[in-house]
């Protein structure tokens, strides 16, 4: 792996399933926190980045990889649709763990201009408003990436059964560290690091995103059960390139059919 990742800072290669594979085996049964230092100190991951939704669950894999290393920059995509508690809570993570690159990017002003002047697109077309807010957002934050780390966990939904460690996506390498870690064993990391919870967990909110978006989830109910209810709709579209958010901002015109009645469209 050393010699390849030599390779893709040097040409801009991308990684291929082998990799992903290679590693699979080679981490298979490693912690996570002796994971992660192994890879940022021989420097096998190329221009590698986490990426952070600063949700409920989100303090336990940035301790990790601050443990590991805080000059690993850390992305936070602000929608501009943020509960202001997880604006306040992404200050408390990133100076309690002291990391040193902290980046935030935002949706493109032009293409809410054009796509969501009202700021209520996510009323009649979620996937539509994730694509404008999240996924294009993302997708340009991580242009210069070789790789870039997730905090997706298994547990969380039926879309996110079998996660791979490693996984390729789109030429990049992506890393799922938390994969296997269930409810338990993220309850047993906040209690022994004695972190901070997110301020709206207290309050039922299992999986927090866009205000607009997320409510509270009841006893018994899947974790991810708050988001998008109602709406046949489980994911934002930055996993999977299958989701219809993950189309990005092609053909959002398409969708002018659906709008609410007397609703005037900005485009």
């Amino acid at each position: 792996m050393a010699s390849r990742a030599r390779d893709i800072i040097d040409t801009g290669a991308s990684f291929v399933q082998a990799d992903a594979d290679a590693l699979n085996a080679r981490f298979a049964g490693v912690d996570v926190q002796t994971m992660l230092a192994q890879l940022f100190a021989q420097g096998s991951l190329g221009r590698v980045a986490v990426v952070s939704s600063f949700g409920t669950e989100s303090a336990v894999l940035l301790d990790l990889v601050a443990k590991a290393d805080r000059t690993v920059p850390v992305i936070f995509v602000d929608t501009e649709k943020m509960f202001a508690e997880t604006l306040d809570y992404r200050d408390t993570l990133i100076a309690r763990f002291g990391f040193t690159d902290s980046q935030v990017v935002r949706p493109d002003t032009a293409a809410l201009q054009a796509k969501d002047e009202a700021g209520l697109r996510w009323g009649w077309d979620p996937d539509g408003c994730c694509a404008i807010r999240k996924v294009e957002p993302l997708a340009r934050a991580k242009h210069g990436l070789d790789a870039w780390i997730s905090g997706r966990k298994a547990f969380q939904s039926s879309t996110r059964q079998n996660l791979p460690r490693f996984e390729i996506e789109d030429g990049r390498l992506k890393i799922n560290p938390l994969g296997d870690w269930t409810k338990a064993d993220l309850d047993a990391w906040f209690a022994a690091n004695d972190l901070p919870r997110h301020p709206l967990e207290g309050q039922g909110y299992l999986s927090v995103g866009c205000a607009p978006c997320t409510s509270p989830v009841a006893a018994g109910e899947d974790p991810r059960a708050g988001r998008w209810r109602g709406w046949n709709k489980t994911e934002c579209g930055i996993h999977s390139s299958s989701n219809p958010a993950a189309s990005g901002l092609e053909d959002l015109a398409d969708k002018d059919d659906d709008l609410p009645p007397g609703y005037e469209p900005a485009f």
